[in-house]
């Protein structure tokens, strides 16, 4: 072949040092697992039977008002063929693992406290989380959240941290795995990496492996969605412990301005913050969730209780379809409207999927006027690993 440049490389110029910086700052985005939730519980109300008794609410609940599969279909816009299958699941997995990502509350679902009464409930749930992971009932993701540090009092929220991590080492041997910390409010980007350098010397002081204490972040504010756009060396600067970063829907639209009633998870508001945490994580590794509903039902009453996860239902299916695939449960009877939203979604196409990619790869035809590019492949094939994930039990 002929061609007209006589050295291509010298035209190039410095592409060795900027590839190099692209591969440290986009590590990829292949799925691995990740929890379809995190569960909240006031550190004041955790203990060693937390899980198990969110599980056995929730299945109660599943019983009573939602027991023949036929009745779930209006719930949560499923199709009767997967009626079936989808409350079998749920019915599984309330039973052998109802909670997969645990986070122990000492911030807004704790609230203020004297000290020594914050010390006290350190103690008790690190006692806790160390009788759990003693009795092999300790979810496979957990952690706790600490107070912002845009609160003024930083000595606390570490504290806090401390106590609570030197006793479940102490007790346990060792730190279960699936620990993370969140850490809400970041209004300033500089608390960021006050914060994981109080990660990285507590980590030295409790002779745990390098990178082990990792964090993930609340985006709860515009401030904070104003940083993530003008700072895209972010996620490299904390050195690996940012693992996640997780939407605040009621701190955000307050801070937006928003009136009460459209404080809400579904509100363009809160889409449009969502797409601004795509575009500044995009290619890093960095877990994305969605936020929650601050709901429960309003009565025992069937009625009531079938509103309520009706409701739940759709905001999990607009995070999903938004590509969130993680979102904040805060009453056990989320868990049923949770898992029945996610198993819907996964199932609905998967063997659609699955097809389409073995058409792609044996060079055939997918049929139905389907055209797919390697990108729209690509999608698939991440799809259907998110779904393994989502529907192993």
């Amino acid at each position: 072949m002929k061609t007209t440049l006589p050295a291509p490389s010298e035209v190039i110029g410095a592409f060795e040092e900027t590839y190099r910086e692209q591969s440290e700052r986009f590590t990829g985005d292949e799925p691995a697992w990740q929890p379809v939730h995190t569960v909240y519980v006031p550190a004041d109300q955790v203990s060693a039977d937390t899980v198990d008794a969110w599980g056995r609410t929730a299945t109660e609940l599943l019983h009573e008002h939602l027991f023949s599969p036929g009745e779930l279909p209006p719930l949560c816009g499923l199709d009767p063929d997967l009626a079936a299958p989808v409350h079998e699941r749920v019915r599984r997995k309330l039973r052998i693992e109802p909670v997969e990502d645990l986070r122990i509350d000492f911030e807004d679902g704790y609230g203020r406290r004297p000290d020594a009464e914050e010390d006290r409930h350190v103690e008790s749930a690190a006692a806790a989380v160390a009788a759990m992971a003693r009795a092999g009932t300790l979810p496979r993701r957990w952690g706790l959240r600490v107070k912002s540090f845009a609160d003024g009092d930083p000595v606390r929220s570490v504290r806090t941290l401390d106590g609570f991590l030197t006793e479940v080492v102490a007790q346990v041997g060792s730190l279960p795995a699936g620990f993370t910390v969140t850490f809400p409010k970041v209004l300033m980007e500089a608390y960021l990496g006050q914060f994981a350098a109080c990660l990285e010397t507590l980590e030295g002081a409790l002779g745990l492996p390098e990178r082990t204490l990792r964090f993930e972040i609340q985006v709860e504010a515009p401030q904070t969605v104003a940083f993530l756009l003008r700072s895209p060396d972010l996620v490299r600067s904390l050195k690996g412990r940012l693992a996640a970063a997780h939407f605040g829907v009621f701190d955000y639209t307050a801070s937006c301005g928003l009136p009460p009633h459209e404080q809400r998870l579904d509100h363009p508001v809160c889409d449009h913050a969502r797409e601004v945490m795509r575009v500044a994580f995009a290619g890093t590794g960095v877990e994305l969730s969605d936020g929650s509903l601050a709901a429960h039902p309003a009565s025992d009453r069937t009625e009531d209780v079938r509103a309520l996860w009706a409701r739940h239902a759709a905001l999990v299916a607009h995070s999903l379809s938004n590509g969130f695939y993680q979102g904040w449960d805060m009453h056990p009877s989320h868990l049923v409207s949770r898992y029945a939203a996610v198993y819907a979604f996964h199932l609905a196409n998967y063997e659609e999927y699955c097809a389409r990619v073995e058409a792609w790869e044996q060079r055939r035809d997918a049929g139905g006027g389907v055209m797919d590019e390697p990108a729209t492949i690509r999608s698939l094939m991440a799809a259907l690993r998110r779904a393994d994930h989502a529907l192993s039990l």
